[in-house]
């Protein structure tokens, strides 16, 4: 299905009828509970729109008609405010999606080392092409701008975790082992790749207890700050620049999370 079906940016999110079918009270109870804790942390509650849409994405699984009602009930804000923030972040999903959102970066570095190629390969194994999903729901393909992983390209991206130095190989692997059910572990970060839902609650604001789980950075990452370390190098120091120095100077006798 592709999201030009069902809807378009027109001020509003336009969804399908079924859409806006009222939650069940027992969701309706929970999901109001969640948000309240979310205002709670801003200042000012319309602060609080953009994780009270991932948290509508962690039960609907697409920013839905009623999410976006109760996200407007609860701000005191319109459905069309709500949903011209919905229709600009490209993580707002407007129609159903799969349990994994394998994103594919086709931007300058990753085309140029195989990201066209690897896109072209899992679009055709899976039979669907850019913001579709399997007949299955479990995977949704994308075509992503950029990973900010370029040291490591060809990236790819499964629910926001890092899968580098990727071949169209590897990359049907990927899909295939999230197809069938098997657990999947990315190449920096946590043990497991979590589904799409798990992964909105997660930027709604309710930690899974993954996020200190595996290096945060790799080898080709880490390279500079080694030849830094191996040379004595710190950064110029001005007059009155002693932080900064301090600060660099505790940078260089951190943590190295290729090891």
């Amino acid at each position: 299905m592709s999201a030009n079906d069902t809807s378009h940016v027109s001020g509003h999110l336009h969804v399908s009828p079924e859409s806006k079918e009222p939650y069940a009270p027992e969701v309706l109870e929970r999901l109001r509970a969640d948000a309240a804790e979310v205002i709670a942390r801003y200042p000012q509650q319309r602060s609080a729109l953009i994780p009270l849409l991932h948290l509508v994405q962690s039960v609907d699984g697409y920013v839905t008609g009623r999410g976006v009602s109760l996200c407007a009930e609860l701000l005191d804000l319109t459905e069309a405010e709500v949903s011209g923030v919905a229709t600009f972040y490209t993580q707002f999903k407007r129609h159903p999606n799969g349990e994994y959102t394998v994103g594919v970066c086709t931007n300058t570095l990753c085309a140029i080392m195989g990201g066209d190629h690897i896109f072209d390969t899992v679009s055709e194994h899976l039979g669907i092409g850019h913001d579709e999903t399997t007949g299955d729901g479990k995977v949704t393909l994308e075509r992503i701008e950029c990973n900010a992983a370029c040291d490591f390209a060809p990236v790819v991206m499964t629910n926001w975790e890092f899968f580098d130095n990727q071949t169209p190989e590897s990359a049907v692997r990927l899909v295939d082992d999230l197809r069938s059910g098997k657990d999947v572990k990315p190449t920096r970060g946590p043990d497991r790749v979590c589904t799409f839902k798990q992964v909105s609650r997660v930027l709604a604001g309710f930690p899974d207890g993954l996020a200190d789980q595996g290096p945060g950075a790799g080898p080709a990452s880490l390279l500079g700050l080694r030849i830094a370390k191996e040379n004595g190098w710190v950064a110029p120091q001005g007059e009155g620049d002693s932080t900064s120095s301090r600060s660099s100077s505790s940078a260089m006798d951190g943590k190295d999370d290729s090891k």
